[in-house]
């Protein structure tokens, strides 16, 4: 969340510097080049300006430029980027997407990307996992995950995203509600939602299983097929 994960009385290049002073990295001196030189990278320009800047100067996008400059600063090999433009503007997702594209590829890190948008997971990600009440139901990489969907869920999903055709409709895929996490179903966690669910769904867990080369699915039904 660009507005609430940074301090409004702290100055964007002290806050993109926090990691650094944490991990002891460098002198001050030293430290005031890597966030001017990071600042350039996440394109926020003159970078001076935005060092000596306050959050409430700053709009939601630069803002979560500053968010993804602060975690990249230490050069990580991995980040866990929890709905990571969901706060922003629709208008400026695609450069934000872009922009931790070009510095995955840069710093060569690997991005665990957490979403609840289907599109964005297919433009930013290599390979899918979904998940439904805490297990990963469904594993694949890109190009088979969105064109051979096999876990019921997973279709599910995919049927919900919206079409560009208003003529087109679609079915209905997913019944009742969704359990509590307290409280989760024996057996497949999803059979209670499932049209497709039969006996065993309601007494086995289903585990997850390669069903076809790098495609590892968690259903009875795919299994027994």
């Amino acid at each position: 969340d660009p507005y609430a994960s940074l301090n409004p009385r702290m100055k964007i290049g002290k806050a993109i510097a926090h990691p650094l002073e944490i991990h002891n990295i460098a002198e001050e001196n030293e430290r005031k080049e890597l966030v001017l030189d990071m600042l350039e990278k996440v394109g926020l320009t003159p970078a001076e300006k935005f060092y000596n800047s306050y959050p409430h100067q700053l709009s939601g996008g630069q803002r979560q430029r500053v968010v993804i400059a602060r975690a990249m600063i230490l050069k990580p090999s991995f980040i866990v980027a929890d709905e990571a433009v969901s706060m922003i503007d629709v208008s400026i997702r695609t450069s934000i997407l872009e922009l931790m594209l070009r510095l995955k590829n840069e710093f060569n890190c690997t991005y665990l990307f957490i979403t609840h948008d289907l599109a964005i997971a297919k433009y930013i990600s290599d390979k899918i996992a979904v998940m439904y009440l805490g297990k990963i139901v469904e594993k694949s990489n890109r190009k088979n995950f969105f064109s051979n969907p096999m876990h019921p869920y997973s279709k599910a999903l995919l049927s919900a995203v919206p079409t560009p055709k208003p003529k087109v409709k679609k079915k209905r895929m997913i019944i009742g509600e969704i359990s509590s996490a307290a409280a989760v179903p024996k057996g497949c966690r999803f059979h209670p939602r499932c049209q497709y669910a039969k006996e065993i769904c309601k007494k086995e867990e289903p585990k997850l299983i390669e069903v076809e080369k790098n495609h590892f699915v968690a259903c009875h039904l795919c299994q027994s097929s």
